[in-house]
């Protein structure tokens, strides 16, 4: 049995064999020589610091703060998940670097992984007001459409400079966000201290931001902070292209789940849907005549042998029955006879008026005599029947 030290020596021990699983993993999106040959670990200088970036910093050397790598390699490792996630389940990022360090690298990776960005100066509004910004989009499509299907010739000079400039002014300013059609699910941004304006509209609108944060800057307002220098070029450079492989890692999630869901699709339209197992039918010597008849039925039948079975008669009971109906069905018999005499009597004395009474007993006893013709084979019957059973 294990003591309470070698319980928690265990534990520590795979808390840290987790730890270096996950460090590995996170060295595999990127390496820490690499980061070192990029020249992600220099900071600013350390009279322009900012003291919230402290737990940041791995030391000072040369007036210069360095960068410690360990977390910009686990930061790094955090974002490209989210990233990847993010685009996977449909969402937008949006690439921002307006510094002339970052403008070609941010259009190039963004093009690269098909993802809007901006380039330069960030409109206020972007974000807070997109409505606005969106019609200044469709705006500058409208153009582009007179000025390619050739109207614009139609037009004055003047008027056809003044839409020419208009194109080249929107163009410059919404050529990274026209495929744009809503907001972004995630902003990526170098140098937070220059796109504040980007930032302040991102927490208005609650919308998470990644970032490249160096040693001067503040990293309370950013929800993913990667400590690097966002200043050299070769540093830019290689982290935009790691968020834009995550870019392209989310894609490619998100198609092999929409194959998977046509497939599902096309599956369940083609196959005939399962209906489980049909359940096994009994035997005819198992069923009887209540399983398979309702309770109407079996009242008409009132206990009707099968087929073929043999009948045992109580020939006691059957006598009891039989005079027991016959009352009924004589008081029936003569119920009927008395109604066709009266109804005879009826169209007799209509039709014939003035009419001597004779004549009138003259045609009742003929219809007594032959109702009483035909009930005579049933009386028969029925005395044959009785004469049988006794």
């Amino acid at each position: 049995m294990l003591s309470i030290g070698q319980f928690r020596l265990g534990k520590k021990g795979a808390e840290e064999k987790t730890q270096k699983e996950y460090n590995k993993t996170m060295a595999s999106i990127i390496s820490m020589k690499a980061l070192l040959e990029s020249g992600v670990h220099f900071g600013h200088r350390t009279n322009k610091w900012n003291p919230l970036m402290r737990p940041y910093i791995f030391t000072e050397r040369n007036g210069i703060h360095i960068i410690d790598l360990q977390q910009t390699v686990k930061t790094i490792g955090q974002a490209y998940q989210i990233v990847s996630k993010t685009v996977a389940e449909g969402g937008i990022i949006l690439f921002v670097g307006t510094k002339r360090q970052a403008q070609e690298t941010i259009k190039e990776e963004a093009n690269r992984c098909g993802m809007p960005y901006v380039t330069e100066r960030w409109l206020p509004g972007t974000l807070t007001n997109w409505v606005t910004i969106y019609e200044r989009i469709q705006e500058l499509v409208r153009l582009e459409r007179l000025r390619d299907s050739g109207e614009i010739h139609r037009l004055t000079k003047k008027e056809g400079l003044v839409i020419e400039r208009e194109i080249n002014r929107l163009e410059t300013r919404l050529s990274g966000i026209r495929k744009m059609v809503r907001l972004p699910e995630l902003l990526f941004i170098i140098d937070v201290l220059r796109e504040d304006t980007a930032v302040h509209e991102a927490s208005l609108k609650k919308i998470p931001i990644i970032a490249m944060v160096d040693t001067n800057c503040d990293p309370r307002t950013i929800d993913y902070v990667i400590p690097s220098n966002d200043d050299a070029i070769r540093a830019i450079k290689l982290l935009v292209g790691k968020i834009a492989d995550a870019v392209l890692e989310g894609k490619a999630m998100r198609k092999d789940m929409e194959m998977d869901e046509d497939f599902a699709d096309a599956v369940g339209v083609s196959s005939p849907a399962y209906r489980g197992p049909r359940p096994q039918m009994l035997e005819e010597d198992d069923l009887d005549d209540s399983d398979l008849l309702g309770a109407a039925t079996l009242a008409k039948l009132g206990g009707r042998p099968e087929k073929g079975a043999a009948v045992e008669v109580d020939e006691e009971k059957v006598i009891v029955e039989l005079t027991a109906d016959e009352p009924t069905w004589m008081a029936a018999e003569e119920l009927v006879v008395e109604e066709a005499v009266e109804l005879a009597l009826v169209e007799t004395a209509e039709t014939t008026v003035g009419v001597d009474e004779e004549v009138v007993l003259e045609i009742k006893e003929e219809t007594v005599a032959e109702t009483a013709t035909v009930e005579e084979p049933v009386v028969e019957e029925t005395e044959n029947s009785k004469s049988q059973t006794e």
